[in-house]
């Protein structure tokens, strides 16, 4: 029992700090106001980085011991504990699928980036892109990513736009 209580105090520190690391990731995101949509995929990236990182963690073969021995000992903590696996997890997945989305549309932003004011030709097959996105997955297809990624698109044609008349 007494090694019990020390693994239970253990896995309640690494779910306070899992717990944390998921709030993190819900708040809102704090952006400056012209940013474009290439900030939205290293946003998902990093996001994917980081619950790969904690997922392995999870999965190491010290935190299976740990679990396994509290699983033993028919630990009330386990419960709190495979919840929060859950939760990783599918944080995990949406911020891969999430990227994999967004990679459909990094072909535009280098154009969009750079394009003449005149960037009509792309904006048929980026919307396309976009639908598709809205259409096909499972994550990403709320009003706010999908208002979020508008916001950046638009933001980029402006700044394309700007940078054009301040360069003629």
């Amino acid at each position: 029992t007494e090694l019990t209580e020390k693994l239970e105090e253990v896995v309640m520190i690494w779910t306070k700090q899992i717990r944390q690391v998921l709030v993190e990731s819900e708040q809102i995101r704090r952006e400056a106001d012209d940013v474009g949509p290439s900030a939205e995929l290293e946003h998902w990236k990093s996001r994917m980085s980081s619950f790969n990182s904690l997922l392995d963690e999870i999965k190491s073969s010290r935190v299976k011991k740990i679990i396994s021995i509290l699983l033993a000992a028919r630990s009330k903590i386990l419960k709190q504990w495979k919840e929060l696996d859950r939760s990783v997890t599918i944080a995990a997945n949406e911020a891969k699928d999430n990227v994999g989305y967004l990679y459909a549309l990094d072909k535009f932003f280098g154009p969009l980036a750079n394009a003449s004011p005149v960037m009509m030709e792309h904006i048929p097959s980026l919307m396309n892109t976009v639908f598709m996105i809205y259409y096909t997955s499972p994550y990403y297809n709320t009003s706010e990513h999908m208002t979020s990624l508008f916001l950046k698109i638009t933001n980029q044609m402006i700044n394309t736009c700007k940078t054009y008349l301040c360069e003629g």
